[in-house]
């Protein structure tokens, strides 16, 4: 009958194992152990481990100790959290330290007495993975930042902001809406927030909701909406649809304004001046404007945690820039040029074709990780970037005036999902 050669036999499982007597020195070890652990196993042979692969940190040497002493005393298994446990790299390979991260469980080997013979440690180099495991936790609690971010713009701005999932039913309001009416989330959810309209506007209002929710419209009216002390006031409410790559409706997102005070007084105006009857349209159009939108959308752009500007005409002059806006291109005179002058870097990057097809088709484009090249300082020099963005035609008078921009910044984010997809792919490739 053939011998086995146990010796060749162990040091070929496909693992990586390492023998060590009770009080840690090495005896033997598998293939595999020898090349994760970066010594060869003639300079490990007889030492002691923690002589042989000496710890940077003597936290990592003790957990290791804790590990071996519980196999010594309860002659049972015993596997340690994640350890990390820096290797010594060897000269030829540049030497100083490589950051690793193990896996580990400790065996005993028991004689027929029952007495510890041997401890067998079961080792799995986790560095990829559990580095790739760290970025995706990071990433997922920077999504999380972003999202409670997002939350409180909801709850701080100066407006009644809600959103509406595709089929028109109102899943969010946010604070200032629930203390102007009064009314809890579960009050106004669904289509409950109907019931605070001016009997007078309920149908208007909801036709008009209907219609938007069916053809994926812009939607802007104006009611009276049900104060929390019972008064009715003139609010100006507007939501746009948010649509996916394939154009369909993901959500709306609205926003209104109280501007009872605003009617009141174009009102007061008109009945003031009963010859001004017949331009009672203009008037209001213009106070509203002049009001609600040259104060209230100006103060709001102002502080929005967003890039905001408004272009005018169909050469795409800047006629207003909010500061991160500004802040984004620093050193660089913006108001009063046009894009092409202020921005030439993104002329031939497809921003001037996009603005023009909005500008010509009243189209609202939304882009998404829209990669741009851009000279931020004004030296000259291009820095890439990432861009959530939304071009939206606006009218003045009847008439097209020009395009309003909002747009965030994601560059972080976006090489941030890209590492750790680079991470997961290699992981995976390797396992």
């Amino acid at each position: 009958m053939t011998s086995v050669d146990y010796q060749k036999l162990f040091r070929q499982l496909p693992e990586n194992f390492m023998l060590m007597t009770p009080d840690a020195v090495i005896v033997d070890n598998t293939d595999g152990h020898e090349a994760v652990s970066l010594k060869k196993r003639e300079d490990v042979l007889g030492r002691s481990m923690f002589d042989a692969f000496p710890a940077v940190d003597q936290n990592q040497d003790d957990i290791i100790f804790q590990s071996h002493e519980y196999v010594r005393q309860h002659r049972a298994p015993n596997t340690m959290p994640v350890i990390r446990y820096d290797l010594e790299v060897p000269a030829e390979r540049g030497g100083g330290f490589e950051q690793m991260y193990w896996q580990a469980t400790h065996f005993p080997i028991l004689d027929e007495q029952g007495e510890l013979q041997y401890i067998l440690q079961k080792t799995e180099n986790i560095t990829e993975k559990y580095l790739a495991q760290l970025r995706n936790e990071e990433i997922q609690r920077e999504l999380a930042e972003n999202q409670d971010r997002t939350e409180f713009i909801l709850q701080s701005l100066p407006a009644l902001i809600w959103t509406a999932t595709p089929d028109g039913r109102r899943d969010f309001f946010n604070q200032r809406w629930l203390s102007f009416t009064g009314k809890s989330p579960a009050e106004l959810t669904g289509y409950g927030w109907i019931n605070d309209i001016h009997p007078d506007d309920k149908e208007r209002v909801q036709r008009a909701w209907a219609e938007s929710v069916a053809n994926g419209n812009v939607y802007q009216v104006e009611y009276r909406l049900r104060r929390a002390d019972g008064q009715y006031r003139w609010v100006l409410v507007r939501a746009l649809p948010r649509r996916n790559a394939d154009e369909q409706v993901t959500m709306w997102v609205g926003c209104g304004f109280d501007i009872h005070d605003q009617k009141q007084m174009v009102q007061e105006l008109l009945e003031a001046n009963e010859q001004q009857s017949a331009l009672s349209d203009q008037a209001y159009e213009a106070y509203n404007l002049a009001l609600s939108q040259r104060e209230t959308f100006y103060n709001l752009f102002q502080q929005a945690p967003a890039l905001i500007c408004i272009l005018r005409g169909p050469e795409h002059r800047y006629d207003f820039v909010n500061p991160l806006y500004q802040q984004l291109f620093e050193n660089r005179q913006l108001v009063g040029l046009t894009v092409a002058e202020a921005l030439p870097e993104v002329v031939d990057q497809g921003i001037m074709e996009i603005l023009d097809n909005v500008y010509n088709t009243g189209e609202t484009f939304y882009g998404k990780e829209i990669p741009l090249q851009l000279d931020r300082d004004g030296s000259g020099t291009l820095h890439p970037g990432y861009f959530n963005f939304t071009y939206q035609l606006f009218s003045e008078g009847g008439k097209k005036a020009g395009i309003t921009v909002f747009a965030y910044e994601i560059t972080d984010l976006v090489e941030a999902r890209k590492n750790s997809e680079n991470l997961n792919s290699g992981t995976q490739s390797g396992s």
